[in-house]
């Protein structure tokens, strides 16, 4: 009882892997920028909201029209997400710049927009959308991709920082 290594205050909590963080990453990120979609529909900033893309793609049910179809939407992009992190994680991890982060962010909107959308039969084709919904979401894709990219390869040389320190 005597000793101080006993005491809560000098336990030391073990750092969660890199692989781990970045996980958490890709799920912050498509919550966080899932719900700057969201209110940009509710604005009318875009015809398509994130849950025009996961929900109602799929189903018509009522209750997607609801908060409760908001918070199912945003948590399915929540964990599509941390998909698109493990990607990230794979390829790129190991490039420190912003600019990877842009351009994965551009990708990705190219990628939902012009390859993925004859799965999303309620939604318009790209060329057909208004110009302001073409360039918020492009916006929006490349501050997430930006979020995506710059955390994880920060995490990863963060790391290698402190490995070579010590």
């Amino acid at each position: 009882m005597g000793t101080n290594e006993k005491l809560e205050q000098n336990k030391h909590e073990e750092p969660m892997s890199l692989l781990s963080r970045s996980l958490l990453t890709g799920f912050i990120g498509g919550i966080l920028w899932g719900g700057l979609a969201a209110i940009a529909y509710y604005f009318n900033f875009v015809e398509v909201s994130p849950k025009s893309y996961v929900l109602r793609s799929w189903t018509q049910a009522g209750w997607t029209d609801t908060w409760l179809g908001n918070v199912i939407a945003l948590l399915f992009v929540g964990v599509l997400s941390i998909l698109i992190a493990l990607l990230y994680y794979g390829i790129f991890k190991k490039i420190e710049s912003m600019w990877m982060g842009v351009f994965f962010g551009i990708v990705l909107w190219a990628i939902l927009l012009f390859i993925l959308q004859p799965i999303f039969p309620n939604i318009k084709p790209a060329l057909e959308l208004n110009y302001e919904t073409l360039i918020t979401m492009l916006c929006l894709f490349v501050l997430y991709g930006t979020f995506i990219g710059y955390s994880i390869s920060y995490d990863y040389h963060d790391m290698l920082r402190k490995k070579q320190q010590q």
